[in-house]
This record gives structure tokens, sequence and C-alpha cells, in this order.
């Protein structure tokens, strides 16, 4: 059932929106565009084709044995997200709850003060920022999805989010299970 629907998106093409370049040579994608350049090699099995009349990436497959239908479809999605990338971007915001959490920007990096004797400073990788709109929002965005995913991921690891008061670093939008602390009720 998986595999089908996987393909169904594989079939469809990739629409290149105005104002993004794109070069395919043999099984590397180079997309550039308003937000960055990002470059990609993908599977050889893939082929990978670019319509100039119809602005779009078609990506084929040789048969439907299930490692070529499983690449398929993510090939035709990394190419879907580079496209994305290049012309709006990635953004995950986090939040650092906690009395006295924060974070500060120095330079390039993001220091937390978390809670513990040290600070904690990260760094993003090339192509993607992190910036501060106060100091317990972070933005982190950039071109490449999966940097973005991983860079913002880092981050909340600091400080997972604990399950008691919520304290630690979260996305914007996470909801963080709460537990009950021990209640002292005496019974009988």
């Amino acid at each position: 059932m998986w595999g089908r629907n996987m393909s169904r998106i594989g079939k469809q093409p990739v629409v290149i929106p105005t104002g993004v370049k794109i070069q395919v040579q043999g099984n590397t994608v180079k997309v550039e565009g308003s937000k960055g350049k990002l470059e990609q090699a993908f599977h050889p099995n893939m082929k990978i084709e670019f319509d100039e009349k119809s602005k779009a990436i078609k990506v084929t497959r040789p048969d439907d044995e299930r490692l070529n239908r499983a690449l398929h479809g993510l090939t035709r999605a990394l190419l879907q997200n580079m496209v994305v990338g290049v012309t709006t971007g990635y953004e995950k915001r986090l939040k650092i709850e906690g009395v006295g959490y924060q974070a500060v920007k120095s330079g390039k990096a993001i220091v937390l003060k978390v809670g513990y004797a040290n600070d904690i400073a990260l760094t993003p990788p090339d192509g993607v920022t992190a910036d501060l709109t106060d100091p317990t929002t972070i933005v982190v965005k950039g071109a490449d999805k999966q940097k973005v995913g991983q860079f913002a991921a880092e981050l909340r690891a600091a400080r997972k989010p604990e399950p008691y008061k919520g304290k630690g670093v979260r996305y914007e939008k996470e909801v963080v299970r709460r537990k009950e602390g021990k209640s002292f009720a005496s019974g009988g």
C-alpha cells in the first residue's frame, strides 16, 4: 500500500518557479534561487530530466522493484525540498522555558544559558542562520531543510523539556507531556 502512494508522488513533476536556476548533470542536481544554492547527488538508478518548455523536473525509474519505487518518491521529495529551500527557505522556531533560562547571540553562535554550570555555545552549519527575536525565542533559517532541522534538533537536545515544569528548549508548537509530581497525601 505504502509503496504505491510514494510512486504517485514520484510521478508528479517538480515545477521550477521563475528566478530559479537549475542544472542537471547526470545524477547531480544544482538548484539556485534567492535564498541560496543547493547541490545534491542522487541514486544512479533514478533518471532526472529537466524540461525547459514546461519548466519542470521529471524523475523516472527503470522498473517497479521495491528499491526503485522507494527511491522514486524520495528523489522527487528531495528535489521539491531543494526548490522550496532556495525560493522560500525553511524555518524552525524554538522557545526556551524556565526561570533565568535564555539565549544570547555571540557572532554566529547561539549561547544557551539553561541551568548548567557552563553555557552551551552552538554554531549553525554553513547555509543556516540562527537569530533571536527575544532572549527566549530562537529562529533557525536556511535553504537546506535537513540542515535546518538538524541544527534545531541540536539546540533542543542541549536541554530537552523536562516533564514536571516543562523547563528546557522546545519547538515553538511542541506540546510537552506533563507529569504530576509526587503528592504526599496521607492515606491509611
